[in-house]
């Protein structure tokens, strides 16, 4: 069996170096996932770029389709990562756990983006018409639906790589959906 150890800065290009250093500065740690990237001199750059880059989707949006996602896609370390994301942007335990469901009892819009979200995913794309029409209605506009699809793939990237590595979760860990809804 192949395992994936953690690449250290020492152990990476000069590029992810810096974006390490960086990392450290504006976190405070790299985290596991994204140490995993580097080892590929170009995947950390590439998927920092594309995780970061503009979109009409507000932080708190980005974190409703990441819950979604990493919960279809059954990723830990991404479920965890973006718990601690979602509580950091206002989102409470109860709602992170209907989030991760697909739903959104306690907003509208956001309802129709997790439920969207959800609904990509589990189809691969093949989005019903009624979650389609459900979203569009709740006010999101053919720009947000663009950038919610590229999202869920943002996120699938990052799902599909802690699958495959199934390097340690450094974030404290998400209770599964279950036994949190018991």
């Amino acid at each position: 069996m192949t395992t994936f150890d953690i690449p250290t800065r020492d152990k990476v290009s000069e590029n992810n170096q810096a974006i390490f250093d960086n990392l450290n500065k504006a976190l405070g740690f790299v985290p596991n996932l994204y140490a995993t990237y580097a080892n590929s001199d170009t995947a950390l750059e590439n998927y920092l770029n594309f995780a970061n880059a503009k979109t009409s989707l507000s932080a708190k949006e980005k974190e409703v389709v990441n819950l979604a996602v990493s919960q279809v896609n059954n990723c830990i370390y991404c479920l965890s990562a973006h718990t601690a994301i979602g509580k950091m942007n206002g989102f409470n335990d109860a709602q992170i756990l209907e989030l991760r469901a697909g739903k959104a009892s306690f907003d509208n819009k956001l309802d129709a983006l997790a439920r969207l979200a959800k609904n990509i995913t589990e189809n691969r794309g093949n989005t019903d018409q009624d979650v389609l029409d459900n979203y569009f209605a709740a006010g999101y506009t053919k720009a947000n639906l663009i950038d919610t699809i590229s999202l869920v793939g943002d996120k699938t990237i990052s799902n599909y790589v802690h699958s495959t590595t199934k390097v340690p979760v450094d974030f404290p860990l998400a209770p599964s959906l279950e036994d949190a809804l018991v």
